[in-house]
This record gives structure tokens, C-alpha cells and sequence, in this order.
């Protein structure tokens, strides 16, 4: 958390209040993130232009005239725009400043999240070696054919390798997995061409309901505009270890698969 979905709401409340805007400063007030914030970043940055706003996998990818801010939220942070801002609360450690008087806030409890610019952001060492993504047209069904031969791996595990698809996540790698009725144990090369076209289908279809829904807020998010997710009102298994299957009502169980909670139904994933 935040995971794909978070990123992207994010992104969708921030682009249209920032494009064409002027960075009038960066103010860093706690430097010490995952990486170390570069020193020479504010001056890089001063009455540079905000060109537009992407996204790769959980990366929040905000291009200026001067390069591309790489922006990553960590396991808590949020990025809000404030239009009358106040002083800063403790874990606000980072704003942009803007011309308007507006500032995009970095909010960061845990100091997990970083950020960098980079002049060629499809060749930065965090995103270089990303796989597909899983809402793009690369991600079909004869690429996770291809992905998972031969593999021993648990599939979910292979879902949430940011090499062979990037951005899944965790609550939704758990949720996609249900609804495709595979159980996430399941080794990802000793499962049909029929299942991995649905599992494919129902990535698309949790993402996008994610996105819909504006995020999933657990604790800390909020998108751009300061507002929380409300996917987690419809989560079916994540969360939900004991409690009642919504198909079967079979208890939801509840393990630890490559050091991520999983949760998954006994009886409907096979």
C-alpha cells in the first residue's frame, strides 16, 4: 500500500490541477526517505514547468522541463494537493511548491516512499526492469502462458513479481486470484491455458474496479484531491481471514506466501 490502483487515482486527481503549472520551489523539510533525497533537487526543479503526469507500476511519474520526478508513495505516503495550505503536519516532508501558491504535499509516516529525477525515466534503475503492465495490452493471455512455463513458483508469487508484470499488489493479487477461482499456492506452470485467460481478465477487472472506486484505504491513503479509497468496502477475501466465504461461506484462511498476508477460499480456489 499504496498499490497500482492508489497510484493511479492519484495521478487522475492531480493531472489536471498541475499541467502547465510553474514550480515556483521544492521545500524538502526530512531528506531521509527510503534513498536520501538529492541536495541539488530544489534548484534542479526552481520555475521549471510541469509538462504532464504518468504512471509505471506503482511509480508516479510527473514530467517537467527539466525531467521526469520519479515518485514513489512507499507503504503509507500520499501526495495531496492543497490549494490553501497550513503548516505542516509531522510526516510531511516534502512539498512542491507552485507559482499559484498551491502545493502538492508528500506525506510519508514510515519514510518508505522516494523520489528522483531522472532525464530518461524508462532507463532509471527502479524502472528499467519492470515488466508489463497489467492494464496494457502486453499483459494477455500468451504472455502469462509464456511467463509461467516451467515454473515452479506459487502463482501469486509470480503475480506480484514487478519483473514479469508490474503494479499488481497484494490486495488485488489476493482478490484477481479468487475471482478466477486459483488457488495462490497453485504453481503458475501447472495451470491451463483456460484459467490464465481468466486470471488474465480478472486482473484487468480488479484493477479497474480499484481505480473506480478510487483506491483501497486501509490506514494512511488518500488520493490528490485529499479524498479515501472505498474499494475495500467490496474486498472478498483480503482482510477477511475466519470469516465467511461470500460464495460458499467456507472461513477464508489466512497464510504468509513469499512474507505477504494471503488470503484465499479453501473450497472455490483450486
Amino acid at each position: 500500500m499504496p498499490e497500482l490502483p492508489e497510484v493511479e487515482t492519484t495521478r487522475r486527481a492531480l493531472e489536471p490541477l498541475l499541467v502547465g503549472e510553474i514550480i515556483a520551489a521544492l521545500e524538502i523539510r526530512e531528506p531521509r526517505l527510503r534513498w536520501p533525497i538529492d541536495p541539488e533537487l530544489p534548484a534542479r526543479l526552481k520555475q521549471r514547468r510541469i509538462m504532464s503526469l504518468r504512471r509505471r507500476g506503482k511509480y508516479l511519474l510527473i514530467e517537467t522541463d527539466a525531467g521526469t520526478l520519479i515518485w514513489h508513495l512507499g507503504m503509507s505516503g500520499s501526495l495531496r494537493y492543497l490549494k490553501n495550505p497550513g503548516a505542516p503536519a509531522a510526516h510531511d516532508h516534502v512539498d512542491i511548491v507552485l507559482e499559484s501558491g498551491a502545493r502538492v504535499r508528500f506525506n510519508d509516516p514510515r519514510r518508505f516512499g522516494s523520489v528522483d529525477l531522472s532525464a530518461v525515466p524508462e532507463r532509471h534503475w527502479l524502472l528499467e526492469n519492470l515488466g508489463p503492465e497489467p492494464l496494457g495490452e502486453d499483459f494477455d493471455v500468451e504472455y502469462l502462458i509464456s511467463a509461467c512455463r516451467g515454473r515452479r513458483v506459487a502463482v501469486k508469487v509470480l503475480l506480484m513479481n514487478s519483473r514479469v508484470v508490474t503494479g499488481v499488489g497484494n490486495i488485488y493479487a489476493n482478490e484477481a486470484l479468487f475471482h478466477a477461482r486459483i488457488h495462490p499456492m497453485r504453481a503458475a506452470g501447472r495451470i491451463s491455458r483456460r484459467r490464465l485467460e481468466t486470471l488474465v481478465a480478472d486482473v484487468k477487472r480488479v484493477l479497474n474496479s480499484a481505480i473506480s472506486a478510487g483506491g483501497t484505504t486501509l490506514r494512511d491513503y488518500v488520493s490528490g484531491d485529499g479524498r479515501p479509497g472505498y474499494f475495500q468496502q467490496t474486498l472478498t477475501v483480503y482482510g477477511r481471514g475466519g470469516a465467511a466465504c461470500v460464495e460458499c461461506a467456507t472461513p477464508i484462511r489466512h497464510i504468509v506466501l513469499g512474507q505477504r498476508a494471503t488470503y484465499y477460499c479453501p473450497r472455490c480456489q483450486r
